[in-house]
């Protein structure tokens, strides 16, 4: 069965040694809870890591309206945007800073690879939906059992399993090279070998 918010909560609170919920719309405090969480959450634990299945590129074309300074273009961000991981393509990378809902940059095109609101659980890696359970237990724990200690343990525990998961997300591509500088270059070359 694919994962949906509703199953990654339930599951949670099943590990609290709750009853899971059928819905969000649950005339339930647990439902309710859920409900309200589950958003900030999701986007809190998919911003943190580039992870694999919640990666988009697109080209973006310039607003109408120019930036009043310093930037020729201004560029409105997808709406499902949650961080920028690069822009323009490898070896050109240009000059850009991100205001608001906006790229501002002096290119007339921007080449933009992001962190996107991947909304289906359905599509997401295992180990995030994993990941997206033990956070939803975490953010269940005290107001479930009313157990402060409880909620530093499984605190803990998340912290590491993040750790872990984040790992093995980052594992499975290449490693990123750095793109050539003159502080790259000026290191390979100034180096003699002789002291």
């Amino acid at each position: 069965m694919s994962a949906t918010p509703v199953s990654i909560c339930s599951n949670a609170l099943l590990l609290l040694g709750d009853n899971p919920i059928a819905d969000f719309d649950e005339d339930t405090d647990k439902a309710k809870l859920a409900s309200n969480l589950w958003p900030s959450a999701r986007d809190h634990v998919l911003r943190r890591h580039p992870w694999n299945c919640a990666i988009k590129r697109v080209v973006l074309s310039p607003d109408e309206v120019a930036p009043a300074f310093d930037f020729n273009y201004a560029f409105t961000l997808p709406s499902d945007w949650l961080r920028t991981l690069s822009v323009g393509e490898i070896g050109d990378r240009p000059s850009y800073k991100i205001e608001g809902r906006k790229i501002v940059m002096n290119e007339r095109v921007c080449k933009l690879r992001y962190v996107f609101r991947n909304e289906n659980p359905a599509t997401w890696d295992s180990m995030l939906v994993w990941a997206m359970t033990m956070v939803m237990r975490s953010l269940f724990a005290y107001p479930i059992t009313q157990s402060v200690s409880l909620e530093e343990l499984i605190d803990r525990v998340l912290v590491q399993l993040l750790r872990e998961v984040r790992a093995v997300d980052g594992q499975e591509d290449e490693p990123e090279a750095f793109d050539e500088s003159p502080l790259l270059a000026a290191r390979h070359i100034g180096y003699s070998g002789n002291y």
